[in-house]
């Protein structure tokens, strides 16, 4: 019987650290000396200092700023560990809200959503990503719509013509990954960031 355990253990002592030590430290390596600034999280620096990334969305609610998607990730409630409250973006509990079609919680949720979007712009239909959350809840980025629907808010609270803030949008639009994968895409960071650095002038 030892005869047959002896090879099983070798075996299982080299897959091991074969594959859960030096497999993960060469690939993690190799990405750090060829991708850095991805290895590092995506890491987005303002006058040196790390202000996010960008692969993780951030919740901006002031009427001067772009906003992201709606978010539905939650943390511990500090009152009462045992329950979550809502925490937009956050990033240690990435999910979706696992409200299907049929939810009316999720119905009355996306009807408020719209109602004050709307009253924000009358007129002009509610871009679906405005009022819908994504998989993970930490989605960065909006359609080049949605930041086109926000820019007569977001001129009337900076004081600046809409045409400039739809020409900071249209330089902002990210195309299709490898020109087929995706949509266009703005990330909501990266315009808002262009966006101070444009009233700082």
């Amino acid at each position: 019987m030892l005869n047959q355990l002896r090879p099983a253990l070798v075996l299982l002592v080299a897959l091991t650290v074969l594959t859960g030590l030096a497999y993960p430290l060469a690939v993690t390596g190799i990405a750090g000396a060829v991708f850095p600034a991805k290895a590092a999280g995506s890491l987005v620096l303002r006058d040196g200092r790390v202000v996010g990334s960008s692969l993780i969305g951030q919740s901006f609610t002031g009427a001067g700023y772009f906003h992201g998607r709606p978010s539905a990730t939650t943390a511990p409630d500090p009152a009462d560990p045992a329950k979550t409250v809502p925490a937009p973006y956050n990033a240690a509990n990435s999910m979706g809200s696992n409200l299907g079609p049929t939810s009316a919680a999720l119905a009355e949720r996306v009807r408020g959503d719209r109602d004050a979007l709307q009253a924000e712009n009358p007129g002009r239909p509610v871009p679906i990503d405005l009022v819908t959350t994504s998989g993970s809840g930490l989605d960065p980025d909006i359609s080049p719509e949605a930041a086109l629907f926000q820019v007569p808010r977001v001129a009337r609270a900076r004081n600046l013509p809409e045409e400039t803030l739809r020409g900071l949008v249209a330089g902002r639009v990210e195309g299709r990954s490898l020109g087929v994968l995706g949509e266009p895409r703005v990330n909501v960071l990266a315009l808002n960031l262009a966006l101070d650095a444009l009233a700082a002038h």
